[in-house]
């Protein structure tokens, strides 16, 4: 896509979402684990509990399931029953649930202050809202394209209302790339930690532990993610 109406329409996406996620609200216990979470980019539902894990200023080990992905859909089914998404696993609890509305209650009432703001809380109004922000996308991250497989998960520090990080997202989830998800909205807590590793306060910040590169710059991932792991 071209690069100006590329960064214009995720920006759209963010607007018509009102910025949710953009910035960090009131926290509750902390997890010692990351959660896990089946989704892809394109869901509106996934959105919503995408949305949720940046508010809540919480990792997330993320598996990208894009339509036609061979590895980790069949993965959901096989563990949830259902090929359906998004799907989370709270490896600290034990629980796992599907349904975006009942992971946005848990995740608020287990790691927040129980109370959901009402740009998630407004049931069938949120969901059609999220279905809207997400057509200029045209489907960004909605569709497998073959990739070789990382030895090991890719880092990404994020937070879910940049336009940029989406940009990063959709390909991740195009290629099928499993990362860990660092949100850092403004007021996260770990913002200083975030610096102090990769020099400044910058998203999206891609690391990768197979080949050592570390860069910013969604137009410099993007171009890295498809020459590293596309075929």
């Amino acid at each position: 896509m071209f690069r100006p109406l590329d960064i214009a329409t995720s920006l759209a996406v963010s607007a018509v979402r009102l910025g949710s996620g953009a910035r960090v609200g009131g926290l509750g216990a902390r997890p010692a684990q990351p959660l896990d979470l089946f989704e892809f980019e394109a869901c509106p539902f996934c959105r919503k509990v995408r949305e949720a894990l940046s508010i809540l200023d919480l990792d997330a080990r993320v598996y990208p399931c894009p339509k036609g992905g061979p590895t980790f859909r069949p993965r959901v089914r096989e563990q949830g029953g259902r090929e359906m998404f998004p799907y989370l696993r709270d490896p600290n609890t034990g629980e796992a649930m599907y349904e975006s509305d009942d992971i946005v209650s848990y995740l608020f009432g287990r790691y927040g202050t129980g109370s959901v703001p009402f740009v998630l809380g407004a049931g069938g109004l949120t969901d059609i809202v999220s279905i809207l922000a997400g057509l200029p996308r045209l489907g960004g991250g909605s569709r497998y394209r073959r990739a070789r497989s990382p030895e090991q998960p890719l880092e990404l520090y994020s937070f879910e209302a940049s336009p940029f990080c989406r940009i990063v997202r959709e390909t991740l989830c195009t290629l099928e790339l499993p990362y860990l998800l660092h949100n850092v909205a403004a007021g996260s807590p770990r913002r200083d930690a975030f610096v102090e590793r990769s020099g400044r306060m910058m998203v999206p910040w891609l690391s990768d532990p197979n080949t050592g590169e570390a860069l910013f710059e969604s137009a410099d991932i993007v171009a890295y993610l498809e020459a590293t792991y596309a075929l």
